[in-house]
């Protein structure tokens, strides 16, 4: 389901991209201020100033899910619609930066609309399969031999990481194999330019940069101290399965902790709606459980 955009399209999405990239970002108490005047006089002009450094981060968010196949410039699009809800919903007052809440909105509308455009995506949808919908690439990369080919263990692995049946692994795997989209594939009348020309730069991801110092401190301060609001067992599965690089299996927990694999799913469960709360009465907001992985 690639999408190839015309080549007037794609030299407005270059366009764009450029002078997005170059506008600079504000600093902490220009945000505070055109937040506040934005939110208590109405000022059109503060909301223009403190959105529009940040079509960067709307930009950056797009290129990660740049190999569903679908216009840069939708993505772009409906990331601009999750900006501008960051922005009614913003409260100054918190701790966090603007730029650190607006991810919270952008990517779940990004993600949103992936969805709506995926025919393996359908309404009804669990959570532990739109999980895997979005995640199956990166397991795959961290998990492969480099062969290319996932394995049987591979693919039980995955299923296992993710909570989901090992049939729902296969049914993505089959249905997102031919829809990933060369960075070279020649595009435009002549073929004279490839698709990673129109996206932005991975190496230099601006979210990374508005994102660090100050507000990685209150992310983890707000983390740990929602983790402290758990019973011991169920601090155990949230680290070993949510807070470590390489997450524990249902089942390697359950042997550790003696009880069964779903005993251990219905826990994590469990925790997680206590994080949530948890997360929420700190930050205001529930789309701060993107916060924690997957």
């Amino acid at each position: 389901m690639a999408f190839v955009d015309t080549p007037e399209t794609q030299k407005a999405n270059r366009r764009f991209i450029r002078n997005a990239m170059n506008i600079p970002l504000l600093e902490r108490d220009e945000e505070q201020e055109l937040a506040t005047a934005w939110r208590d006089n109405g000022d059109e002009t503060a909301l223009h100033k403190l959105v529009t450094p940040y079509m960067r981060l709307v930009i950056s968010t797009a290129t990660r899910y740049r190999s569903y196949g679908l216009p840069i410039g939708d993505l772009v699009q409906e990331g601009n619609i999750g900006l501008m809800q960051a922005a009614a919903k913003f409260e100054p007052e918190r701790e966090v930066r603007f730029s650190t809440y607006a991810t919270w909105w952008i990517r779940p509308s990004m993600q949103e609309y992936v969805l709506r455009n995926w025919s393996i995506v359908r309404t009804g949808t669990t959570a532990a399969q739109k999980s895997l919908f979005f995640n199956l690439r990166r397991l795959r990369a961290r998990i492969e031999d480099g062969s290319g080919v996932l394995t049987d263990a591979n693919r039980q692995e995955i299923a296992t990481c993710l909570n989901v049946p090992l049939r729902d692994v296969l049914m993505m795997e089959g249905r997102m194999s031919g829809s990933d989209r060369s960075l070279n594939t020649p595009v435009g009348e002549n073929g004279e330019s490839e698709w990673q020309d129109f996206l932005a730069d991975d190496s230099a991801d601006p979210e990374e940069q508005v994102m660090g110092g100050h507000d990685s401190a209150v992310r983890h301060r707000w983390i740990e101290t929602a983790v402290s609001e758990l019973n011991p067992r169920e601090q155990t599965i949230i680290r070993k399965r949510r807070l470590s690089e390489d997450g524990q299996t249902l089942e390697v927990l359950g042997q550790d902790l003696g009880i069964s694999k779903e005993r251990v799913r219905q826990i994590e469960q469990e925790a997680m709606k206590k994080l949530k709360n948890a997360l929420q009465r700190q930050a205001g907001d529930s789309r701060v459980m993107s916060l924690l992985p997957a």
